[in-house]
């Protein structure tokens, strides 16, 4: 009997969600605000979007602010970066950043926590990947009126 209760309750509870998720539909199309869908219905499919491309991969991107990471001009898919392996490393290094041509990392990425250098690059600094994101030059989902308070 009990899970006949919690049964029905949960199916009242998706009910109520339901008209709620079609009012706030409702209320969100009259304030002119639409959905990254556009005017699709939700039962029909939306086109995908055009298919971006990579900024060519010998330009560096420009930074927002003084200490932003830099930006990734080229694709990462498949790149492995975990405790034994580090893709990035092989052409950003400092013994191959010559013959690759990419930008050799930083010195900052050469000390540990408390300041000392360290013979390679430092664990605080291996994962790339939490601070230098890829970046494609792609249509902004919403307007953006950043401005750098550095450049002007």
């Amino acid at each position: 009997m009990m899970k006949l209760d919690i049964h029905m309750g949960l199916q009242r509870g998706l009910i109520v969600a339901s008209a709620v998720f079609v009012m706030a539909g409702a209320a969100f199309a009259e304030d002119g605000l639409t959905s990254l869908r556009g005017n699709v219905p939700i039962g029909d499919s939306s086109p995908a979007p055009a298919i971006s491309h990579w900024q060519r991969d010998d330009q560096l991107i420009e930074r927002n602010f003084a200490e932003q990471p830099p930006l990734i001009p080229h694709h990462i898919k498949n790149y492995r970066i975990d405790l034994h392996s580090n893709k990035c490393l092989t052409c950003h290094n400092r013994a191959t950043a010559q013959k690759t041509g990419a930008p050799e990392i930083g010195p900052t990425h050469f000390f540990d926590r408390d300041g000392n250098p360290t013979t390679g690059v430092s664990p605080r600094r291996y994962f790339c990947l939490q601070c230098h994101v890829p970046q494609k030059s792609v249509k902004p989902l919403v307007e953006n009126t950043f401005r750098n308070a550095n450049t002007e």
